[in-house]
């Protein structure tokens, strides 16, 4: 290859990036082949035409692999059963995917202080699922009754990485940090009263955890925190696969 002068510079050609114009937004169908997952749907702010239409162009793209669609609302969730029947729906995640899940390779645990953070742990666990590792749960374990934290110990250390998913004061992580030697992906929500300033006071809390191996995605980002989990897990000594 020669640069405008015609000097050789001796650097391959670098192969188109392939993507879609559909008019409201531009499809990165090369993401699959540059990092090992296909570009997802944020659903926000979307129409339901729009996400079906979007997914349908993923899917079309990469048949072989599932594709991810966030953040969706209640009708477009509707509108996606009703035109895309394969489509799998998580109504509590505001998720769907489309296509068959990858093989997994290793385990992440997701860990939530209590049910009101149920929303962000299983838009979590999804996309766990879809990039490429197997997922359990572990629910309502807040610092407020730690005896549970403890009963669950083991389990923990078991895991190839773990996302811990907390409000309030967002002091679990740091206490399962304490514990456990496991990678950890902290996640604040914006479950509590007034002073927690909708996620605010649990994000800063993780931020400043005390506890070495904690890090820390934005308030309720249940997907980057599973995604950051998967590639982890994928890359640890895998678990057999079930």
């Amino acid at each position: 290859m020669s640069d405008s002068r015609g000097v050789d510079t001796g650097a391959a050609p670098q192969e188109p990036i392939a993507s879609v114009d559909v008019g409201y937004a531009r499809l990165d169908l090369d993401r699959a082949r540059r990092t090992g997952d296909p570009e997802v749907v944020y659903g926000a702010g979307k129409s339901p035409d729009q996400v079906v239409s979007l997914m349908r162009s993923l899917h079309e793209a990469h048949p072989d692999r599932a594709v991810l669609a966030t953040r969706l609302s209640a009708e477009a969730l509707t509108e996606l059963s009703a035109e895309l029947p394969d489509t799998v729906i998580d109504e509590v995640a505001h998720t769907a995917s489309l296509g068959p899940l990858p093989t997994p390779r290793g385990l992440v645990l997701i860990v939530s202080a209590g049910t009101s953070d149920a929303k962000v742990a299983r838009e979590c666990a999804v996309a766990v699922r879809v990039f490429g590792a197997r997922t359990g749960l572990i629910n309502d374990v807040g610092v407020a009754g730690l005896h549970r934290v403890m009963a669950v110990r083991d389990e923990l250390a078991s895991a190839d990485c773990l996302v811990v998913v907390a409000g309030m004061e967002g002091a679990l992580p740091s206490v399962v940090g304490g514990l456990t030697g496991v990678p950890l992906v902290a996640v604040p929500t914006s479950v509590g009263y007034g002073a927690s300033f909708n996620g605010l006071a649990a994000l800063l809390a993780m931020l400043n955890s005390c506890a070495p191996g904690v890090s820390v995605v934005n308030i309720d980002n249940g997907f980057g925190a599973g995604v950051f989990a998967a590639r982890v897990a994928r890359r640890a000594a895998p678990h057999e696969s079930s």
